[in-house]
């Protein structure tokens, strides 16, 4: 497995592109996350999905299978790139899990893995896009998951991540040993 920026998430498939957008979205999610991959992920990305306020990605995987990924240069050259698929949620009793998530730094608050099988490629201008400037990663997530511990983040999500904001259901003590297969 090797690092990559947010292009090289699917080896091969963006090599033409000339900049690297940042991740700005999953599902409804910001997120800032470093993608990683290895030969046998060719076309498809994966990403950590942690133990937080909300469930919404995962809940709409269970509902319909269907994501899209979006990046954005904030600087250089602008440019929105989409990765558009259909995702299935990874938990940490799935045969895959260990394998998957071995692909990334160590997390305390690793809930599941999102893995996105792509389907579609599309970019746009971006010329609405700001200028920004990335400053730092934000530690305080990582900080929280690691200090509550494995116990209280289990309960935590049980108690917090079982519906998402408009009722579909999220994640629930029995994912761990379950998967969700895209249509």
């Amino acid at each position: 497995a090797s690092n990559c920026s947010a292009l090289q998430i699917i080896p091969g498939i963006l090599a033409n592109r000339s900049n690297s957008p940042s991740p700005a979205s999953s599902s409804a999610a910001a997120k800032s996350v470093s993608g990683r991959y290895s030969d046998d992920l060719y076309g498809t990305a994966v990403y950590l999905d942690y133990t937080g306020s909300g469930i919404e990605t995962v809940a709409h995987l269970r509902e319909n299978g269907r994501i899209v990924l979006m990046f954005c240069a904030f600087e250089g050259p602008p440019k929105i790139v989409r990765l558009h698929g259909r995702g299935t949620v990874v938990y940490p009793g799935d045969s895959d899990f260990r394998r998957l998530v071995g692909l990334f730094p160590e997390n305390a608050g690793t809930r599941s893995i999102i893995r996105v099988a792509v389907t579609r490629i599309s970019d746009s201008c971006g010329y609405a896009v700001p200028y920004m400037d990335f400053v730092e990663h934000r530690e305080g997530l990582d900080r929280h998951n690691e200090k509550k511990g494995s116990a209280a983040l289990a309960e935590y999500r049980q108690k917090r991540n079982a519906a998402s904001i408009d009722g579909l259901p999220g994640y629930h003590p029995s994912d761990a040993t379950a998967t969700i297969d895209a249509p």
